[in-house]
């Protein structure tokens, strides 16, 4: 047995959401999900195939996010996982339900736009994930000024009245 550490590679500014699912039909499920959810939302989708010819699935609405998609899954090579991108501007919020969902999903393991690394242990032939690295430790608890920043901002970008 192997662990290893795997970054995700992306821009900054984009969202991901990695999970597990059970069954080759994950991909257009998938994006079945997404374009019924939010109109015009753009992304990129990969599916590690765990068993027959074992190739890396995909599907998407934009190119970019489809190859990032396609990269990062081939890094994190674990079977039946799947990683979604969302071009800017969309976020997993609008979408995390619709998506969990999906009869073949089984886990999310995360849903972020932080600097994120997936923690793989190789097993004989086969990789599984164990867990996920999202962003950077806390540093503090939060206090009034900080609250008042919190809540200004989800009313900024929407979220709340």
């Amino acid at each position: 047995m192997d662990i290893k550490s795997i970054k995700i590679q992306k821009p900054d500014e984009i969202n991901f959401i990695l999970g597990q699912s059970h069954f080759i039909k994950t991909v257009e499920d998938i994006h079945e999900a997404l374009v019924n959810s939010v109109p015009g939302i753009k992304f990129g989708l990969a599916f590690c195939e765990a068993s027959g010819d074992c190739l890396v699935r995909w599907s998407g609405t934009d190119d970019a996010m489809i190859e990032l998609a396609k990269q990062n899954a081939m890094e994190i090579s674990a079977g039946h996982s799947f990683i979604l991108f969302l071009a800017e501007g969309f976020y997993p919020i609008n979408v995390l339900n619709q998506l969990k969902n999906v009869p073949e999903v089984c886990r999310i393991f995360c849903a972020t736009a932080n600097p994120t690394s997936v923690v793989v242990i190789e097993v004989g032939e086969g990789r599984a994930i164990l867990g996920v690295a999202d962003g950077k430790r806390p540093i503090g608890i939060e206090g009034e000024e900080d609250i008042a920043w919190r809540k200004g901002l989800l009313r900024k970008i929407g979220y709340k009245q």
